[in-house]
């Protein structure tokens, strides 16, 4: 679910302009899933510029107060999520933990790195959703260590079927400040996609998991 109509669309032609979203439909991306995909989403990107960076922020701190209130702790999930993740906690003069995809091999054999105290309430933040997996591996880490996980804040998703099934058997609130429908929708309205792109756009969407085999 977005946080609102008139963020997720600026945040879309944000994403556009900087190159974050990048399509190649003759030599599809694969995704961590193995999908095959002719979009990808590189929000990381967003972290070399200033102006959209700071959008970014402002907007989760605005967003994360009005839907879940002020949490005790922001995590980042590692590694898309961590720059802007803690550009949210200091902002929000908040603590900050990050969730690595497994807990280290040597070491403390930590997977939630930072100070994290049992009962604390935590919003987690992301950069991305596409199956949902990882994110909410993130989530069960958290809360395995006791925290109260109040909600996920995210930059983009796809919003497709499986990932938002696994959110609600996860019973987490999720908000983001952009979605693939203002992203196409932005993209055709500015032209930074052809007729012939948009159509492989759709077909893509509503079929991801076959689409190019």
């Amino acid at each position: 679910m977005i946080f609102n109509n008139n963020t997720a669309q600026q945040t879309a032609e944000l994403l556009l302009q900087i190159n974050a979203i990048k399509l190649n439909s003759k030599n599809p991306f694969t995704w961590a899933s193995g999908w095959k995909s002719p979009i990808y989403c590189d929000n990381r990107i967003t972290l070399s510029f200033p102006a959209v960076r700071n959008y970014i922020r402002d907007e989760f701190v605005k967003q994360i107060e009005d839907k879940f209130g002020r949490p005790d702790v922001i995590a980042g999930v590692a590694t898309g999520a961590i720059g802007i993740g803690i550009l949210v906690a200091e902002a929000m003069g908040l603590p900050f933990v990050y969730v690595r995809p497994e807990a280290k091999k040597h070491g403390r054999q930590n997977q939630v790195e930072g100070f994290l105290q049992k009962g604390q309430t935590v919003i987690v933040v992301e950069d991305l959703i596409s199956t949902g997996g990882s994110s909410l591996m993130a989530v069960e880490a958290l809360r395995n260590e006791g925290a109260n996980v109040k909600g996920m804040a995210a930059i983009f998703t796809y919003g497709f079927p499986i990932s938002e099934e696994k959110i609600a058997e996860a019973k987490l609130e999720v908000y983001t400040l952009s979605n693939y429908q203002n992203l196409i929708e932005k993209a055709v309205e500015k032209k930074y996609v052809s007729e012939e792109e948009l159509e492989t756009l759709q077909s893509w969407n509503s079929n991801p998991s076959e689409w190019g085999k």
